[in-house]
């Protein structure tokens, strides 16, 4: 409690909490020393404020205090956000759509796949593969089929990218492992459920609408081969993929009895579980809204599109809770994916942030159904502005798009974009 005064110290001895004295003067702090000692009542007094202030400086509280900082400093840069990117944000200048290119996609992936995650826009190789992507990537190749020139890097990344899928399928099983090391090793031995249905979901969609017969006979084979698998499966989002798959394969291969069986079966599931699920002011599948929700109303429409006693139904039904999704994603006039960080639960808070691509993207797919289904610009236009939220109509008026890389970031934080720029971001943002 006697000291020099350097800086510290001076804070640290403030308040009649210890005694300063002048730099090499011996005779000083011996005084110092000696006054303390013949004054008990002093010294116990400082000695009790300085304790006070030690309690303020033990681990946990160091912590809290960092902690606290760290908030003020982000809440302040968030409410200065705005201002010093003025120049950059779409609130004054029309949105324009940008030019399809697949530069990044090409960067993503070598000669066994696409990598699921960048750091950056650098391939992350410590994260390897994963089926998922994959899937996503050849369903982006087939579609583009549709709307753009064929041309031999296309054909071959689509190979690439059904090569793998095909090598992820365990024949015994009739499922798909899902992720694989920058080794070329499996990390399971079998995938999610929603790895699989979206990859009966992406076979589909090459039978349905590849232009090459080599992809339409390969797919519908692996097709019917895990097709019998999907009945056991309990994911919502599983059932929703595959209806979505058998679909696409009744549009192109028409009345294949097992097929037919396994669309209607699955709609089927879909509606009992609205019926015994939904409530008046919760109008939905699950008690809570978390993530690619808008693909459980999106297959319900697809399917419904079909015609028939149920089917009817299921398009009522599917754009019905769309239209609901559409009112709880949508703040100040922009769409506002609920957030990662949280979710949102029946009755509980909102998650408006981490904000995912894959959010954005599974929403203007079913708005676009919901438009092709029923003719109504309500869903065009909707479609559009759910669009736009890549584009910089979002919570922090920020493009998610890269156009000098070609590559979407990962999602929105509440304070800034994650700037690394993975598969399912980039694949997302392609998937109009």
């Amino acid at each position: 409690m006697v000291s020099t005064p350097y800086w510290h110290a001076e804070e640290l001895l403030a308040k009649e909490r210890g005694v300063p004295v002048p730099f090499k003067d011996s005779d000083a702090i011996a005084g110092a020393v000696t006054g303390l000692l013949n004054n008990e009542v002093r010294l116990k007094a400082m000695a009790a404020r300085a304790y006070e202030l030690g309690r303020e400086m033990i681990s946990n509280r160091t912590a809290q205090q960092y902690a606290e900082s760290f908030r003020k400093a982000r809440a302040g840069q968030r409410r200065h956000l705005g201002p010093r990117f003025a120049l950059k944000t779409l609130a004054h200048r029309p949105i324009e759509l940008p030019d399809l290119r697949l530069d990044h996609v090409e960067q993503l992936t070598d000669s066994v796949g696409i990598f699921q995650h960048a750091v950056y826009a650098m391939p992350d190789y410590a994260e390897g593969y994963c089926t998922d992507d994959n899937a996503r990537a050849l369903l982006l190749m087939v579609l583009m089929e549709g709307s753009e020139p064929d041309t031999p890097i296309r054909r071959q990344l689509a190979t690439r990218y059904a090569a793998f899928v095909q090598h992820a399928f365990d024949l015994e099983g009739r499922r798909f492992r899902n992720f694989m090391g920058f080794d070329r090793r499996w990390r399971d031995e079998v995938g999610s459920e929603d790895c699989f249905g979206r990859c009966l979901w992406v076979l589909g969609v090459c039978l349905g609408r590849s232009k090459h017969r080599s992809f339409q006979q390969w797919a519908a084979g692996l097709l019917l081969q895990a097709l019998p698998e999907l009945e056991a499966t309990q994911s919502p989002r599983t059932w929703a993929f595959g209806l979505l798959g058998v679909h696409e394969y009744l549009d192109q291969a028409g009345g294949d009895r097992q097929v037919s069986t396994a669309n209607d079966a699955l709609a089927a599931r879909l509606i009992d579980l609205y019926e015994r699920q939904s409530a008046a002011d919760w109008p939905w599948f699950e008690p809570v809204l978390s993530y690619d929700n808008a693909k459980l109303p999106h297959a319900l429409i697809a399917s419904g599109r079909r015609g028939g006693g149920q089917r009817q139904r299921a398009l009522q039904l599917g754009l019905k809770t769309l239209r609901w999704l559409v009112a709880e994603q949508t703040r100040d006039g922009r769409i506002a994916p609920i957030g990662s960080n949280g979710f949102f639960r029946q009755g509980g808070a909102r998650a408006r942030f981490d904000q995912q691509p894959i959010e954005a993207q599974s929403t203007v797919s079913a708005r676009i159904e919901a438009f092709e289904a029923t003719h109504d610009p309500f869903w065009r236009d909707e479609a559009r502005r759910a669009f736009e939220w890549f584009l910089g109509r979002n919570d922090l008026d920020q493009p998610l798009y890269n156009p000098s890389s070609g590559g979407c970031y990962d999602g929105l934080h509440f304070d800034r974009v994650n700037f690394n720029q993975g598969a399912e971001s980039t694949l997302a943002f392609y998937f109009r």
